[in-house]
């Protein structure tokens, strides 16, 4: 689809960046310290639970770039999973991973808030 060229590296730069900053982590994985004073060493732990917390969200993210360019391989990326519709180029460029069109996606949260 060289309709997505543009986006499709994009998301290419962005899946090398988050691969290369992984394995920078971990090469030069630094151990935490045992500190002697107790809130030295709970401090060490919320910036490592802080740390891993973000290494989640940037797995996760992963996944969705390699959906993306599986979707872009397979024909499929730009077409809304819920309804068909075509996803507006515009928001593909401001969220290249969404599977979803913007009526469908404010469908989904609305849900998600009448279930709170």
């Amino acid at each position: 689809m060289a309709k997505y060229l543009d986006i499709r590296k994009d998301l290419e730069r962005q899946r090398a960046a988050i691969l290369e900053e992984a394995g920078g982590v971990l090469t030069n994985r630094p151990d935490v310290p045992a500190f002697p004073d107790v809130s030295d060493q709970a401090s060490a732990e919320v910036d490592q639970n802080f740390s891993m917390r973000i290494r989640d969200r940037e797995r996760k993210l992963l996944k969705k770039i390699d959906e993306a360019l599986d979707r872009m391989n397979d024909a499929t990326y730009g077409i809304c999973e819920q309804c068909g519709a075509t996803i507006p180029y515009k928001r593909l460029k401001a969220r290249p991973v969404t599977t979803l069109c913007i009526a469908c996606k404010t469908a989904q949260e609305e849900e998600e808030r009448a279930r709170r």
